[in-house]
């Protein structure tokens, strides 16, 4: 599938009804002051061949064209409160999620809770439930580094795939809104801390399109309208001023999240305030009257097809290739379907979203295309100028604004 096809397909123009409350904001700020002119730059070229590939991934969202389920529900004696069906938002909206569903159980007079899954939703919960004083078992079938959350792109990118625009509700929208503003709060805590796996990165987006019109990666310009993209904080380079193969590039400051130590920086945390973890599979409800805690948090994802009868719940493949880490890359950077994002385990090429796709197997030939459309792109990048700085990623000074995330692609 194409990644335009699954845009439109997966609703990441479900925003645009967040439109009326977001321009009054707008109205109501201060103008940003005129960005300065930028500087040129000088950006490390990736090095991207057959030869340095380490492995190839491959994981399954759990989507929901009517997003995702944040409610309780009563089985005999046990309380139920779902937390899952994120599709490409998980690791954004997580903590937020969390803390409502932890929110819902401070509302019962038990303080011992099980959550079901491992994942990041089931992690964060965890740790919500903690904080609010809840003894907390985890039960799941797998751990990091054996779930999805590990199989992610990984970024702050609240709206991917997450709801079909006819499906919204002024309800939903309520929950989606307090969810994305309390997990970017949380991730912005984190980020910078040594072991946290969360911290700023630049991202461009690389583009022959006339600035004004290229609003977030290619293609996506008319699925938002612009004042739910204000774009602040973008830097608009042009030619001579980059150094990629296009006319334009667009930087932005962007949250970037690193799977692996994100998810062992939360493991550590949840274990060392007493959390515990019990590997166990659940097949029914039913199987839930065994366990002696009466507040139950699922976070099982696409398991709820199953567990829960939640037949909307549809995967939508990923896959990632990463070649050997390059540590003087620090920054991320898109053009059609090449694509690279620096992390520790590996340098991140390419993505998917192929959407129905419950396969775990590599399919051949999107890594393919994917590493032959990165090969040829950064192969063609203007090395940086000798005796010159590289242009490094930094910390903006002031962290940009929720909507700024609005429609990205993870």
């Amino acid at each position: 599938m194409r990644r335009r096809e699954f845009l439109e397909a997966a609703g990441i123009t479900a925003l645009a009804g967040l439109g009326a409350g977001c321009a009054a904001r707008k109205t109501a700020s201060a103008a940003p002051p005129p960005a300065a002119r930028p500087t040129s730059l000088q950006l490390a070229v990736p090095r991207i061949s057959w030869e340095r590939v380490i492995r190839t991934t491959v994981g399954l969202r759990p989507h929901r064209d009517s997003g995702f389920v944040l409610k309780p529900e009563k089985f005999d004696e046990k309380t139920v409160i779902h937390d899952y069906g994120f599709g490409g938002a998980g690791m954004s909206l997580a903590w937020g999620c969390g803390a409502m569903a932890a929110g819902i159980a401070l509302e019962h007079s038990g303080r011992r809770a099980a959550v079901l899954g491992c994942g990041s939703p089931g992690l964060t919960a965890a740790r919500q439930l903690q904080r609010r004083g809840f003894e907390v078992t985890i039960y799941t079938m797998t751990v990091p580094p054996d779930t999805t959350s590990n199989m992610s792109w990984a970024g702050f990118t609240p709206t991917t795939a997450l709801i079909a625009n006819e499906r919204r509700t002024p309800a939903w929208d309520a929950q989606f809104r307090q969810a994305a503003e309390t997990s970017y709060r949380e991730l912005q805590l984190m980020a910078g801390e040594p072991g946290s796996g969360v911290y700023w990165i630049d991202g461009y987006t690389a583009t022959d399109e006339e600035p004004a019109a290229a609003s977030g990666h290619p293609g996506e310009g008319e699925l938002l309208p612009d004042y739910l993209r204000p774009e602040r904080d973008r830097q608009i380079f042009g030619p001579g001023e980059h150094p990629f193969p296009t006319k334009y590039a667009i930087r932005r400051p962007s949250l970037a999240i690193e799977p692996s130590i994100y998810l062992d920086a939360l493991m550590r945390d949840f274990l060392m305030f007493g959390g515990k973890i019990v590997i166990r599979k659940f097949d029914t409800p039913r199987d839930l009257m065994s366990l002696t805690e009466s507040i139950v948090v699922n976070c099982t994802g696409l398991g709820s097809k199953t567990l829960f009868g939640d037949d909307e719940l549809v995967p939508i493949k990923g896959q990632l290739t990463l070649c050997i880490p390059q540590p003087e890359l620090d920054y991320r950077a898109f053009h059609d379907r090449a694509m690279i994002n620096p992390r520790r385990d590996g340098l991140v090429v390419g993505n998917l979203a192929d959407r129905g796709n419950a396969s775990l197997e590599v399919d051949e030939a999107v890594r393919k295309a994917n590493m032959e459309a990165a090969m040829q792109f950064f192969g063609a990048m203007r090395p940086p100028a000798a005796g010159v700085r590289v242009t490094r990623s930094l910390p903006p000074a002031v962290p940009p604004g929720l909507e700024s995330f609005y429609g990205r692609d993870s």
